[in-house]
């Protein structure tokens, strides 16, 4: 190939390739003003994006002929990428998918289709008729575990039973059937169909290529990771110790129960957040809700919780309101923290939030307003309780086997004798007046009592003693708080000592002699110890709920500081310089998961997330985002020893510091294969799922999009051999810390941000 052919073909595989992920995140931009709809027909399914990845496929074949790479490894990678485009291309122009709508006792032979604003009909080859729609809950609980459809197929004088649920299909003569939705009604249900066996058969031929060249990718002697692996320079590194300081408490004045009579009410089970747990998962809850922290001047969540129910106007001037900085603060001039009695004012009209809340539900969402807004439901959540609509603790299972939970206030069932009826209706107020009167040994006894009614009327609702024990340990322990403490200031420490030894001018006039490292060996046993800490929080979680631990975004941030330091640990004896970075990211992974929108509380997973392949998607994709961000600090550390070391100074020390600065760069590539090989097989694996779940293996949906974009993106890091700048460690460095926009878009900006889409709930 002619240099200038060849430049100039590079010049435009560039062009196309930003376009395409220019495009992509556009697109995504586009759905959160219009929707998802014109998203979908006027950048997706447009003509011209698909002649966009047409034209980016055609000018990277191009490229990849004249180049005349001959490793194999890398051949049968990018062979992969062909493969799935293809698949995909398959499936845009072949494929069949629709919706079909059942209901009991009609038949049908047809599916719909959307087209712009109308809905189309088309012929089945064969008719169906519902047979029964069951959605299926947890134990005891309103949360849906399942929804399950059961129809018969008639294809001319055969007829056969089917059965689909989530992530349980059922296929017929090349049609797949998947559960969509269903009527509100419990009398029809809503199936997606699919007849795609070529382009699916093409783009999972593509994913078993792409899987398998990726591990012979890395595993490949000539390839880039291995020769990354074998550089001397890799040994080198720097390490760090860490403290931490833990608050001081005091003491409360208003009356409670004490702390032992108030922890043995919290072993009675409550069905709370839709999920059966102990009385004092929810006093937690209630107490971090309101005052912004799991205890109140020394008092424990138990004995606020039973403080407020039981001396509730006691409690009415305690300061246990927290008020966030804010419009309504300010204007009303109030401290952080206030008493419920603030907000009741008989020479102001009663209750002064009143009027402002109103106008908030009439439309006037201003920061005013939505502050207003949320101390009202702090204020709700206290009355609730007091009245005991809150206090579901009576289970009753009825003689279909079938268990609801009750509150004193609620309506109870029929079926109920008068004796039981007396018991739920009474017992708090019995233990109301014996906490009154000091007869905390009676407290006891009557707790007591409850769980014993607990026991013997709850069917299989309540959690097993190993899941009480595991979810009573979960709660004394402020794992993430603690470690996110210990985590960051180790981290900043080892960050600190590492940039003093880079900026050092590096000599070998004389040689020293070898000696105990003292301070690395620190720095591992607080790693190992953090590291201990946080796999006895996820397994604790994984105990309590009974999933594995990844189902929402509060979980993966613990789960991607879990990868961090467990890389870090594997890595640092050949490469100590990965202590400080491990120490650094997964303390700010962990202070990230106690952001306002993540949601701590364990609940029931819901139905779709309940398939073996998302812990493998996830873990994945969680792994490729640890080792991108120790990528990320390993930037952030060059750069800053780039312009400490005062390069072009001699005085100044360059040499030393762009040693360090390529010493780096080969650290950053060693974790960016891996990283872009557990991305791009979890991005994929992904993908199967969804096929499995919603009958489509791309939808186009804002965080598979932006996933999508970051493997583009860091893609780019790893073709040095094409891109002669990011050879230049300066030049690395920014473009990876840039990279890690992408992470941070894919992880928050799709969540929290564009706020669409099926991955809202991760």
């Amino acid at each position: 190939m002619k240099a200038q052919t060849k430049q100039t073909l590079k010049k435009t595989l560039a062009a196309l390739y930003i376009a395409t992920i220019g495009g992509m995140a556009a697109a995504t931009l586009i759905e959160k003003e219009h929707g998802t709809l014109y998203a979908a027909r006027h950048v997706y399914g447009s003509w011209w994006f698909t002649a966009l990845w047409a034209l980016l496929a055609a000018a990277a074949i191009a490229w990849f002929i004249g180049r005349r790479v001959r490793r194999a490894s890398t051949v049968a990678l990018h062979l992969s990428l062909a493969v799935i485009l293809a698949g995909a291309l398959i499936t845009r122009v072949s494929s069949v998918q629709g919706i079909v709508h059942l209901r009991l006792g009609e038949t049908t032979d047809k599916y719909m289709t959307l087209d712009g604003d109308s809905v189309k009909e088309w012929p089945l080859p064969f008719s169906l008729s519902l047979k029964s729609f069951e959605t299926k809950y947890y134990e005891g609980t309103t949360a849906p575990s399942d929804y399950v459809t059961r129809f018969v197929i008639t294809d001319g004088n055969a007829t056969s039973e089917a059965c689909v649920s989530m992530n349980n299909i059922h296929s017929h003569n090349g049609v797949r059937f998947y559960q969509n939705d269903y009527d509100r009604d419990m009398r029809g249900s809503i199936l997606s169909i699919n007849a795609d066996p070529w382009g699916i058969a093409t783009t999972y031929t593509g994913y078993a290529l792409l899987l398998f060249s990726l591990l012979w990718m890395l595993a490949d002697p000539k390839g880039g990771f291995r020769r990354t692996l074998s550089s001397p320079l890799l040994r080198r590194g720097a390490l760090a110790v860490a403290v931490m300081a833990a608050p001081a408490l005091s003491r409360a004045a208003a009356p409670t129960l004490p702390e032992k009579t108030a922890a043995i009410l919290g072993e009675m089970h409550i069905l709370y957040n839709n999920r059966v747990c102990p009385l004092q998962t929810f006093a937690i809850d209630f107490t971090k809700k309101i005052y912004g922290s799991a205890s109140y001047k020394g008092l424990t969540a138990e004995q606020v919780l039973t403080g407020w129910l039981f001396w509730s106007e006691e409690w009415a001037g305690e300061p246990f309101i927290r008020l966030k900085k804010g419009d309504l603060r300010s204007t009303l001039q109030l401290p952080e923290y206030v008493s419920m009695q603030t907000f009741f004012n008989s020479d102001m009209g009663g209750y002064i939030l009143g009027p402002y809340v109103e106008e908030y539900y009439h439309g006037n969402r201003d920061a005013f307003h939505r502050q207003a807004a949320d101390i009202d439901d702090k204020l709700m959540l206290i009355m609730q309780l007091r009245r005991g609509v809150l206090l579901k603790v009576f289970p009753h299972t009825d003689s279909n086997g079938t268990t609801q939970w009750y509150a004193p206030a609620d309506r109870l069932p029929a079926g109920l004798d008068s004796g039981q009826t007396a018991f739920i209706t009474k017992v708090f107020a019995l233990i109301e007046d014996e906490a009154a009167a000091g007869n905390t040994a009676k407290v006891e006894r009557i707790a007591d009592k409850i769980r014993q009614y607990q026991s013997s009327r709850a069917g299989s609702s309540l959690p097993s003693e190993t899941q009480t024990k595991a979810e009573r340990i979960y709660n004394r322990v402020p794992f993430a708080t603690t470690l996110f403490v210990v985590n960051l200031t180790a981290g900043l420490l080892a960050l600190a000592a590492t940039l003093r030894r880079l900026s050092r001018r590096q000599t070998t006039d004389s040689p020293t002699r070898p000696r105990r490292n003292v301070p690395k060996a620190v720095a591992v046993a607080v790693m190992a110890l953090s590291f201990a800490a946080l796999t006895a929080c996820l397994a604790l979680r994984w105990v309590i709920s009974g999933n594995i631990p990844m189902s929402n975004g509060y979980e993966t941030m613990l789960l991607v500081a879990w990868l961090v330091m467990l890389l870090s640990l594997i890595s640092c004896r050949r490469f100590a310089i990965v202590l400080p970075f491990g120490l650094l990211m997964s303390g700010l992974f962990l202070l990230v998961s106690h952001i306002n929108q993540m949601d701590p509380a364990i609940t029931n997973i819901m139905p779709v997330l309940n398939s073996p392949l998302l812990s493998v998607h996830v873990s994945l994709v969680m792994l490729a985002f640890a080792l991108l961000s120790l990528t990320f600090i390993c930037g952030l550390t060059a750069l800053a020893v780039d312009k400490a070391s005062g390069r072009g100074t001699p005085a100044a020390g360059s040499h030393g510091g762009e040693e360090a600065c390529r010493q780096l760069m080969l650290l950053s590539r060693m974790m960016l294969y891996p990283a872009l090989a557990a991305l791009a097989a979890g991005i994929f694996i992904g993908a199967v799922w969804a096929n499995i779940s919603w009958g489509r293996y791309w939808s186009w949906d804002a965080k598979e999009t932006w996933a999508l974009i970051t493997l583009m993106v860091y893609a780019i890091g790893a073709h040095s051999d094409s891109l002669p700048s990011l050879r230049r460690p300066a030049r690395y460095h920014l473009f990876m810390v840039l990279a890690f926009l992408t992470i941070l878009m894919t992880y928050f900006g799709v969540n929290y941000f564009l706020g669409s889409g099926m991955h809202t709930y991760a």
